[in-house]
């Protein structure tokens, strides 16, 4: 079934998707001599500074909540969202990063998604469990619910492949994309629940903030992992099915120009 199709190229070029992606991982911090102690370093400076500046910001105070969980509340949002913009920011121009790749034609290109997209998932990953481990220095416990965040990482991964594979034909027609994604990434940053909740907003506007897939996402992260409490399963299945259809038409999208791609890039 084509349903399944992107599924089974990925498994059949597995072997090498995970030869680059290992690659890819090595050559990060290359050169530099704390190599992945900089990719622990880097979320934990980021979460102690919002703890130390929300420590002493009235909000905090006025929301009757402990600053731990508020600046937890904001890293967990970040974590999502800056994986997403990484790979928004990346997309367009990763066919051209890879032109030596692309024109090979035993290389399958739409292999690029997966590849950009699992370093993306590894170091987002890394950002995760310096966050669980925040939670239970400054909570003393991880709520049971944590156990689902699976469930809501894989159909947020799905969505960001064809959004990758989306972005990655486009740009190799034409490197406005990646301008654009310059420009509207950092907007859609305001319209996104990061430092803020949807409880926190007027009612009469969260139903257009919810229309931002991804601030659901976040929404729905947070409830599991920081609050202790499932998430709406209407909104949960609403999540699933955009995901999928936005994998499937990014895959559809991708495949249709893949031929021509080589002589453009």
């Amino acid at each position: 079934m084509y349903l399944t199709v992107p599924f089974e190229r990925a498994w059949h070029h597995r072997e090498l998707i995970r030869a680059v992606v290992r690659r890819e991982l090595k050559s990060r911090f290359r050169g530099s001599l704390l190599g992945w102690v900089w990719a622990i370093a880097a979320p934990l400076v980021m979460l102690l500074a919002y703890t130390f500046v929300f420590s002493i910001a009235l909000p905090v105070q006025a929301q009757n909540i402990s600053i731990s969980e508020y600046a937890g509340n904001i890293f967990c949002g970040l974590i999502v969202f800056n994986l997403f913009s990484e790979l928004a920011y990346r997309a367009p121009m990763l066919l051209h990063e890879h032109s030596s790749f692309v024109k090979k034609s035993i290389f399958p290109s739409e292999a690029i998604a997966w590849i950009a997209s699992i370093r993306a998932f590894v170091y987002a990953g890394i950002s995760f469990v310096v966050l669980l481990v925040f939670r239970i220095v400054t909570a003393h416990w991880l709520p049971v619910t944590i156990l689902l965040t699976p469930l809501v990482i894989l159909p947020f991964a799905l969505m960001m492949l064809g959004i990758v594979w989306f972005l990655m034909g486009l740009g190799a027609f034409t490197k406005d994309v990646a301008h654009l994604m310059i420009s509207i990434v950092p907007i859609m940053m305001f319209a996104t629940p990061i430092f803020y909740t949807f409880d926190q907003i007027p009612p009469h506007i969260v139903p257009w903030l919810k229309l931002n897939i991804v601030g659901d996402y976040i929404d729905m992260l947070r409830a599991l992992v920081i609050h202790g409490q499932l998430p709406s399963v209407a909104m949960y299945v609403v999540c699933v099915i955009v995901s999928y259809a936005v994998f499937m038409s990014g895959y559809g999208f991708f495949m249709r120009y893949k031929s021509v791609i080589v002589d453009v890039i």
